[in-house]
């Protein structure tokens, strides 16, 4: 039996694109949440469990990891110990969990919490002398749908601002990964059975800098813009700011520090292991473009 929670959401979704068009033949039990749009599975013509239910509950994943030999984790990864908790005492054989590479940040409020995550995950593994594989997989910045959390906004500012603010000149790297190439990079993993432990970063197929981001989302919009450059210590305090403004509501702070540090890491572990291969940031910014005009025109 195979458990996937996040299936409904947006790399989920991709990956279950991948279980349909490959026809996998397994039982599959998936998580979901009361109001989730389920009709990709609904009409998957797979061989699908629903359990609605709530993934914070331990009582919960205790029960419903009944039976399984092999999870998918794609949900938060703020859910991943409760998750490992229950799969380590129905002894399943094999986790993989989509973590982030933000674990790599040098600012603590971006990566200690993360790093808490995993040593408690390892804590639980070694305490139940438990022989689970656990497959890391670590996505960088997901874009690829017009409600993702990161480039949409990019690609809106460049879309309706003519003076466009940057970090630091934006020569920090980026390598930006495409929802769809993390579905198929879930399911390559999945079904090399090979694989039985690892830590693999998913990122896009090669870095750029913001600035030449900015540029490239421009170029395809057919949109002229100018920059101008903020120090990263003044963003960092308008962005400060913004959030004491707004009485913590609206906080970007992290958002902020990150534009200053390079996020661009290398996929090689994963091309040489699984074959992992993405798209290019071109093809696939297209795509999302082509989206969100539809949308918005």
């Amino acid at each position: 039996m195979l458990l996937v929670t996040g299936i409904t959401g947006h790399s989920g979704k991709y990956f279950l694109q991948e279980l349909i068009r490959n026809k996998y033949d397994g039982p599959i039990r998936c998580i979901v949440r009361a109001n989730s749009d389920t009709s990709l599975i609904d009409n998957s013509g797979l061989n699908i469990e629903k359990i609605v239910g709530d993934i914070e509950n331990q009582e919960f994943m205790n029960e419903v990891m009944n039976g399984v030999n092999t999870v998918v984790h794609i949900a938060s990864i703020f859910y991943s110990v409760t998750l490992m908790k229950a799969a380590v005492k129905n002894d399943v054989k094999r986790a993989i969990i989509v973590h982030t590479t933000g674990i790599y940040s040098k600012y603590k409020s971006a990566s200690e919490e993360y790093k808490g995550i995993e040593k408690s995950i390892d804590k639980i593994i070694k305490e139940s002398n438990s022989t689970i594989g656990l497959i890391y997989l670590r996505p960088t910045m997901i874009y690829g749908y017009i409600n993702d959390s990161n480039m949409i906004i990019f690609i809106k500012m460049v879309d309706r601002l003519r003076l466009f603010p940057i970090i630091d000149q934006g020569r920090n790297l980026l390598q930006p990964v495409n929802g769809r190439d993390l579905g198929k990079a879930y399911y390559q993993v999945l079904m090399n059975s090979d694989i039985m432990s690892g830590d693999y970063i998913l990122s896009g197929e090669k870095p750029i800098s913001m600035k030449d981001l900015f540029r490239l989302i421009s170029q395809i919009l057919n949109k002229r813009i100018t920059f101008i450059s903020v120090p990263l210590a003044l963003g960092e305090f308008m962005a400060k700011s913004l959030k004491v403004c707004t009485l913590g509501k609206v906080d970007y702070i992290e958002k902020v520090q990150r534009m200053g540090e390079d996020r661009n890491f290398s996929h090689e572990s994963a091309k040489k292991d699984f074959g992992y291969q993405p798209m290019s940031l071109h093809e696939g910014l297209k795509l999302e473009i082509e989206e969100y005009l539809k949308k918005v025109r």
